[in-house]
Order: structure tokens, then C-alpha cells, then sequence
């Protein structure tokens, strides 16, 4: 195991036990984070519900909320995700700018819910959002499609993940007590299953959400294409995300029957997966896991699976805003040589996009990324004209 996993590890394990000491947090939410039947009526990004939240990190420098909101599936279906909207006390809500923040890998378990772990303080990706809020910045963050107390969370399915990314924004807009304006510039950025969904909120908004005035897009680690992800972590510790991913895609998509291809072993360890694992679970169960374990024939390349994983491959429409792309040259869990595909992909296109690698490994590159990311949102924000590095 590497020592940018052990280092990651001793931070969830750390943020994983400020969880397991609360008093049954996941009861305490249950009756917030489950969908009303049917849905009421209203367009994408309408609120459900909301109700104010706390983050331990951010007392007294930013008002929280969790909001539920109305947003759209990858089948176009309409129906509820939930979110954390905060915004800091130390600006006029009325001019601060809106950064929708796509968060990284949480796993499949309900107690993961992204914003269950801004609430007791324990979100591994609490330094963005600090210095998010620290440049007057309102952030929208979502918890993406399925964290209900009976979880089905579609994991890494751009077509899902970029509305829920749009949503959250336009739920953050629409809620009356935030005071943010309607007009407010806005801007996507996320890191590894974040960057991705930031990309895929980038792609999706012109046609999606053309009112919101969108003016940039970072993505770290972006894992573009799912095929050339998934396969170099077979029997490498990234195996449990791989399996996650799987389970994303069938959660997704009914007609995949991924139970159809498991093995006894596989239905009992997918089946605790989704009950149990965080980021944490998924890359210490399984250090060197194959799909074979867990499998009688692989679903990855067989046609319905093909089908579905090319609708959810990025860099097919052209994202109308500046782009920063970066990712970590020796990207251990996102394959490297598919991300510079995207960025070629985008300039065939006519983005205005900019690329950085970094020495680093995928885990490292969660914190060192972020001042330039940073850097270029309050360029965006700030109006200043992007160059291009295509």
C-alpha cells in the first residue's frame, strides 16, 4: 500500500471515529434525508425541505443549512437529493459569488452522507470549503443521487452527478434565508469523483440551467472515461472503488442486473458494502481485490455496460466557460493518460482550457490543489480574461 493511502487513511479513520461517537446519527437523519411519496411538484432545483445545520470548522464564520432539492436522474427522471448550502458571515450575501463544490469519493453506506460528515465536522475535503468561505465565496455541496437511509447511491455517473451539481446551486439561490442573489456568478469545482462532476455540471448547464451565470469550471483528478478508470485498479488497492463503481452504475441503471453477475461471495460483500463502507472501508477491504473474487463473468465490457459507460464519458460537448484541469502524475487511483485525453478532447472543442500536472500522487493532490484552484476562481469571479492553454 502506498504511503499517500496510509496517510489518507489515518485521516478518515480519524474523521470516521467523530462519526461512530455520535449518538446514532444516521437515525437522527433519517427523517430528513428520506424522500416525500410522491415528489411535490416543481423544476429542478426547487427546495423540498431545508433546515439550519451547524459545521463545526466554520461556527461563527458561516450560516448552514442542509437543503433537499429536486433535481433529475440519468434517466431523466425526476427526483430528490439532499445537500449543505453555507454561506459567510463576513460578506453581503447579496454580491458573494456561488461555488458548487463536487466532494470526492464517500462510499455507498448512508453514513457517509456528505453532508452528515459536514455536521459533526469530519468532511476530508473541510480545507476547500474553509478557504472557499475564508475569499467570501457561498458553497453549495451536494451529497449526490441515493444517500437515504436505504442507500443507492450512483456513484461516478456523470449524467446524475452533474445535475445534482446544478441543483444544489439553484437550491442554494432559491432558499430565502441565504440572501445570495439570483445573479450571482457561479462556478463547479470538485476533485477526483468531485472533478468529474464538476466537469459533467460544466457540460450539462448550458442546456440544463442556462440562467445561472456561470463563469468557470476546475476539476482535479477528473476520472473521464470509466473504462480506462476502472480497469488498472483490478487487483490493486483502488479495487473497492472499482467495485463501487459497478454498483454506481447498476444503481443507475436497472437493466444491468449487476446481481446477475456475482458470485455467492460477491452478493454478501456488495450487500455489506452498501451497508457499511466509507472512503475508508473501500480501500482497506480489498487491497489487492479482483473482480474475479467477487464475480462468475465480469459485466465491465459487455455490451449493455459499454452502452451505458460511453453515456457517461466526458469531453462530448463543449463546456461554454474557462476550464482548470490538473492532475497528479503519479495518480495511483485515476488513470492519468485519460485525463490528458479529456484536455485534448476540450480543446478540439473550443474550450478555453488550461491544464497543470503536479508530482504527486492522487490522495496528496485532495490538499496541494487547492491554492491554484483557488487562484483561478477568483480570477473568474474577479473578471479577469483566461488564457487559454490549449
Amino acid at each position: 500500500m502506498s504511503r499517500s493511502i496510509r496517510r489518507v487513511l489515518l485521516a478518515l479513520s480519524g474523521a470516521l471515529l467523530v462519526v461512530a461517537l455520535l449518538p446514532s446519527p444516521a437515525a437522527l437523519a433519517d427523517s430528513f434525508y428520506q424522500p416525500p411519496d410522491p415528489l411535490p411538484a416543481g423544476a429542478p432545483g426547487d427546495l423540498v425541505r431545508s433546515r439550519v445545520s451547524d459545521n463545526p470548522p466554520t461556527r461563527g464564520k458561516a450560516k448552514a443549512w442542509q437543503v433537499m432539492y429536486l433535481s433529475t436522474n440519468a434517466l431523466g427522471q425526476r427526483h430528490a437529493v439532499t445537500g449543505t448550502v453555507l454561506v459567510p458571515t463576513h460578506v453581503d450575501p447579496r454580491t458573494a459569488p456561488v461555488v458548487g463544490l463536487a466532494v470526492g469519493t464517500h462510499g455507498p453506506a448512508f453514513r457517509c452522507t456528505p453532508s452528515t460528515m459536514v455536521e459533526v465536522g469530519a468532511l476530508y475535503e473541510q480545507p476547500a470549503v474553509n478557504d472557499l468561505l475564508a475569499r467570501g465565496y457561498a458553497v453549495a455541496i451536494t451529497d449526490y443521487e441515493g444517500y437515504t437511509p436505504e442507500p443507492r447511491t450512483t456513484y461516478i455517473v456523470g449524467r446524475s452527478m452533474g445535475a445534482a451539481v446544478i441543483d444544489v446551486v439553484r437550491a442554494a439561490l432559491r432558499l430565502p434565508a441565504t440572501g445570495l442573489s439570483a445573479n450571482a456568478k457561479v462556478a463547479f469545482r470538485g476533485y477526483s469523483q468531485g472533478g468529474g462532476a464538476a466537469m459533467w455540471a460544466g457540460e450539462t448547464q448550458p442546456g440544463y440551467a442556462p440562467e445561472l451565470n456561470l463563469v468557470g469550471v476546475v476539476g482535479g483528478g477528473v476520472p473521464a472515461d470509466l473504462i480506462q478508470v476502472a480497469l488498472p485498479l483490478e487487483g490493486k488497492p483502488g479495487y473497492g472503488v472499482l467495485a463501487y463503481a459497478l454498483m454506481g452504475l447498476d444503481q443507475a441503471y436497472p437493466e444491468l442486473k449487476l446481481n446477475d453477475y456475482l458470485n455467492d461471495k460477491g452478493r454478501t460483500e456488495f450487500a455489506r458494502m452498501r451497508r457499511e463502507a466509507c472512503t475508508f472501508e473501500l480501500l482497506t477491504w480489498y487491497p489487492k481485490g479482483k473482480l474475479s473474487d467477487h464475480t462468475t463473468s465480469s459485466p465491465v465490457l459487455t455490451p449493455q455496460w459499454l452502452a451505458r459507460v460511453r453515456e457517461n464519458k466526458l469531453g462530448t460537448k463543449k463546456i461554454p466557460v474557462p476550464v482548470f484541469q490538473y492532475h497528479a502524475e503519479n495518480d495511483e487511483l485515476v488513470h492519468l493518460p485519460q485525463a490528458k485525453e479529456l484536455f485534448a478532447d476540450y480543446c478540439r472543442l473550443g474550450v478555453n482550457a488550461r491544464w497543470q500536472g503536479y508530482p504527486s500522487d492522487h490522495i496528496t493532490l485532495v490538499y496541494t490543489g487547492n491554492e491554484a484552484a483557488h487562484r483561478f476562481l477568483a480570477d473568474r469571479f474577479a473578471g479577469v480574461p483566461a488564457t487559454s492553454g490549449c
